[in-house]
């Protein structure tokens, strides 16, 4: 199993990374690719997902977004790419307590899953993950149900939430800072 690797970037992909380790190309799936140029260093956690039809390297540069990609991939039906799919679409943070608290109003309209995966994620994952600490009290399923009414597509008004600072609360707040954050 390959846990991390080091190396320096070749280039930054939509859906990951090419690093250059001792003269391979490794190309990482990564849910958010790194902002940094190429040929600078970089070091990523990694999950290996061996198929078969091949192998597929993941990577995060955070041990708790790693955490809970392998905490997704145990329940039943989520692959690797799934999984990654759902990191992208929220915080991490916002995911965890949407899926503590069996939140399946924000999983659906904000993660964009349907009902029932959902659903399960809740009952097969809430008494698996612990929050600490204050997020956005569920209210980003409503700002993001306001940022679609005034235009966004679902994508933008995904991209504008995970914009959003955890420290700022409540729903005119976290709503005043997704529309500074403007579309992309």
């Amino acid at each position: 199993m390959i846990k991390q690797i080091r190396g320096t970037i070749l280039s930054v992909e939509t859906n990951g990374v090419v690093v250059d380790v001792n003269g391979w190309g490794v190309f990482v799936y990564m849910s958010v690719p790194p902002l940094e140029a190429e040929s600078t260093p970089i070091t990523l956690l990694t999950h290996l997902c061996v198929k078969q039809d091949g192998m597929d390297l993941y990577g995060f540069t955070d041990r708790k977004d790693l955490a809970l990609f392998t905490l997704l991939l145990s329940v039943s039906g989520v692959g690797p790419k799934t999984a990654l799919s759902i990191l992208t679409k929220a915080p991490r943070i916002a995911l965890e307590q949407a899926i503590a608290t069996r939140d399946t109003t924000y999983l659906t309209r904000v993660a964009g899953m349907s009902k029932k995966a959902a659903e399960k994620l809740g009952v097969e994952l809430s008494e698996k993950i612990e929050v600490t600490g204050s997020t956005h009290q569920g209210h980003d399923a409503e700002v993001f149900d306001t940022l679609v009414a005034l235009g966004y597509t679902d994508r933008e008004a995904r991209k504008a939430l995970a914009a959003i600072p955890l420290h700022i609360e409540g729903t005119d707040a976290r709503l005043k800072a997704a529309l500074a954050g403007g579309r992309s």
